[in-house]
């Protein structure tokens, strides 16, 4: 049989690599932030993309173009002609949220072509994790050569979470952290999820205390050049520059910006000595599919979400 591959990517840049490279086949490019803002769990509807639409606009001043992201989608409306799709999504958490939505999209649509999975992530012989476009052609070849053959288990994985990420109880995922599937990442991601609410002790997600921790680490000149840190060693979060700089605005409260210099100040010393609980203050009150990040707190001790008391009934 002829090979007729539809290549499903996580934006724009990794598209336009994999075409300079030749590699055959179509391509829907994936451009969503999943991991930020509401969402529907039914994705092929009027309804979904008008909650995107809205919380681009306002909370980054982005306009989708409703147009283009249709005549992607459309790119599903006859996969009967591919012997198989392949999804090309990396390790952090960014990414998953994005591929567990493209995978609900597809057994939304009822889709039955083989699905196969190239990931990213640890490298041989490399200190740092990778992003598919940070990978030479070789390396890239290899990936694809190995990818992974989604099994039913796997898709019906990817749909549940999804369900539950769009749904109002976060800690049903937890579940899902030492599952086995073929998402090698898909632990350490939903573990990073949860610690992006705020901490019981603190108030501060995990990427927010380590944003505090390099001002107080380093020698930071500028938000610019703090930004360039976070960018770095934010782990698994795959954050972008505009995520980033929107959570780094938010902790304008714990620093003081000098000339050439960002200090911590009082608050943001005590902040990370666990004296007080800053939740209230920061006041992110970003959605995560359905639920408000401020409606609950990550319990280190007991390793979940608890309701938080403020909001509480």
């Amino acid at each position: 049989m002829i090979e007729n591959i539809l290549h499903i990517t996580n934006g724009g840049n990794l598209t336009s690599y994999l075409k300079d490279l030749s590699y055959p086949g179509d391509f829907l490019t994936w451009h969503e932030m999943l991991c930020e803002g509401p969402a529907n769990r039914l994705i092929n509807s009027d309804a979904f993309i008008k909650v995107r639409k809205d919380f681009l606009k306002e909370s980054y001043a982005i306009e989708v173009d409703e147009y283009q992201y249709k005549k992607e989608l459309h790119k599903l409306d006859d996969t009967n002609k591919y012997t198989e799709i392949v999804l090309w999504f990396e390790y952090d958490l960014f990414c998953h949220i994005n591929m567990l939505a493209v995978l609900s999209l597809l057994n939304e649509r009822k889709i039955k072509t083989p699905i196969t999975l190239v990931c990213s992530g640890r490298i041989a012989n490399e200190d740092t994790l990778k992003g598919l476009g940070e990978l030479t052609p070789e390396q890239l070849d290899e990936h694809y050569k190995n990818r992974i053959k989604l099994k039913e288990s796997d898709k019906d994985i990817a749909v549940s979470i999804w369900q539950i990420y769009c749904g109002t109880d976060h800690n049903l995922l937890k579940k899902y952290i030492t599952k086995k599937s073929s998402f090698e990442y898909l632990g350490i991601c939903l573990k990073a999820h949860l610690e992006r609410f705020p901490d019981s002790k603190n108030g501060l997600s995990t990427l927010e205390q380590n944003i505090l921790s390099l001002i107080d680490k380093y020698d930071i000149k500028s938000k610019h050049h703090l930004l360039g840190y976070a960018l770095n060693y934010q782990g698994y979060y795959g954050f972008g520059d505009i995520q980033l700089m929107r959570i780094i605005e938010n902790l304008a409260l714990f620093y003081i910006e000098e000339k050439d210099t960002i200090k911590l100040n009082r608050k943001g010393h005590e902040v990370l000595l666990n004296h007080h609980n800053f939740a209230s203050e920061v006041n992110d009150n970003m959605i995560y599919g359905n639920v408000n990040r401020l409606d609950f707190q990550f319990n280190k001790k007991e390793n979940k979400l608890i309701k938080t008391i403020l909001h509480g009934d």
